[in-house]
């Protein structure tokens, strides 16, 4: 049985992407059959060893703000990896023990760090691409969400084919699926919209890369002569996008745009599934974990064509240009379409099904059993 060592000290506390991918990972790893041990924040020890059914090892407090973490990473890790001993060390989000002996296998979820480094802070842009790079050299073998992402860091990073497993996420669909009415209500009451008022969902940080502002302005048009025009309902947490407070400032007051902003994981399902249309008009993602969680909710979709996305949504979503105008044009013609939405709802569910952790575990064991070789 393969002993590997999962760093999930960087797993933010609102579980977010990164969060819920190792998450989800972390059992479907031990169902898999390997001997796992987690090493993570302290407030997490006690999830991580539900999770895994071994005692989870906790980092100094000291470790929670990230520049701390990160020296940690380097000095602190390498003492864990002598208690533990095991035959790998798994990084599932960029950085890595730089020093380690030990083979090592790291998580790249992206490479818009280097095809879009507009759309990501002075700071986490060039931090980011020279851990990648440093992965890229270091790792036995790194894992990617998707082939666009594999691609990319192929295209833009010189990474070697060979040493990059790709492991499409998964969707769990006891968590994420066509909702009951009664979960619909309890997340319209949370928002305080009433039962007759229709909404456009977006789920995701509000970062520059999620294109927000130009799904305001195209909601704006979408929303023109219309008698009960649907609320804008933009989940997930505060990001850095400088535009979107002057997006939100030109809203005329007769629309409604709501930001309850990070929302419990158990009450997606009725956020996403009570929606008319989720609209994630990304400008970039190395899978697009929203995309999936809207498709197993079953409701219709409308994202874009950039790197990944059509990856995950395949012929089971809408799809748009990412300006204004043609965001505007494409939730006009989703709004005035029932049959499409319900058509595209259908089609959702069935090709999330497809997307499981289990096969993401699978996906990783190959990635791990190649770093040991």
């Amino acid at each position: 049985m393969l002993r590997v060592l999962l760093d999930a000290t960087a797993v933010p506390a609102d579980r977010g992407g990164v969060g819920r991918y190792v998450d989800n990972l972390v059992p479907a790893l031990v169902g898999a059959g390997v001997d796992l041990r987690v090493a993570c924040q302290s407030h997490d020890a006690d999830h991580y060893g539900r999770l895994s059914g071994a005692d989870a090892v906790s980092v100094p407090r000291i470790a929670r703000r990230p520049p701390a973490r990160l020296a940690w990473e380097q000095l602190g890790l390498a003492a864990i990896t002598r208690r533990v001993a095991p035959q790998l060390v798994h990084s599932p989000h960029y950085t890595h023990p730089i020093f380690s002996r030990t083979p090592l296998v790291v998580t790249l979820h992206d490479a818009t760090f280097f095809t879009d480094p507009a759309v990501h802070t002075r700071v986490k842009g060039p931090f980011f691409r020279t851990a990648t790079r440093s992965a890229l050299r270091r790792a036995g073998c790194c894992v990617v969400p998707s082939q666009a992402t594999a691609d990319e860091l192929v295209r833009v990073a010189a990474a070697d084919p060979a040493r990059l497993q790709v492991a499409h996420l998964g969707v769990d669909t006891k968590v994420f699926a066509p909702p009951s009415a009664a979960g619909v209500r309890a997340v319209r009451t949370r928002l305080g919209l009433a039962a007759d008022q229709p909404y456009i969902a977006f789920l995701g940080t509000l970062e520059p890369r999620k294109n927000v502002p130009a799904l305001v302005g195209g909601w704006v048009a979408a929303c023109r002569g219309r008698v009960n025009p649907p609320a804008l309902v933009l989940a997930g947490g505060a990001g850095w996008d400088t535009e979107l407070d002057s997006a939100l400032a030109a809203v005329p007051p007769s629309l409604v745009v709501l930001r309850p902003g990070y929302l419990p994981v158990e009450e997606l399902a009725g956020l996403l599934g009570g929606a008319e249309i989720v609209a994630y008009p990304s400008l970039g993602e190395g899978f697009g974990l929203p995309v999936l969680e809207a498709m197993a909710c079953g409701v219709a979709v409308l994202t874009t064509r950039r790197l990944a996305l059509p990856e995950v949504g395949g012929d089971a979503v809408a799809y748009t240009e990412p300006d204004p105008a043609a965001i505007g044009a494409a939730l006009i013609g989703l709004l005035d379409d029932s049959a499409s939405r319900k058509a595209l709802a259908a089609a959702g569910i069935e090709r999330a099904a497809g997307f499981t952790w289990d096969a993401c575990a699978t996906a990783h064991v190959e990635a791990y059993e190649r770093a040991c070789r």
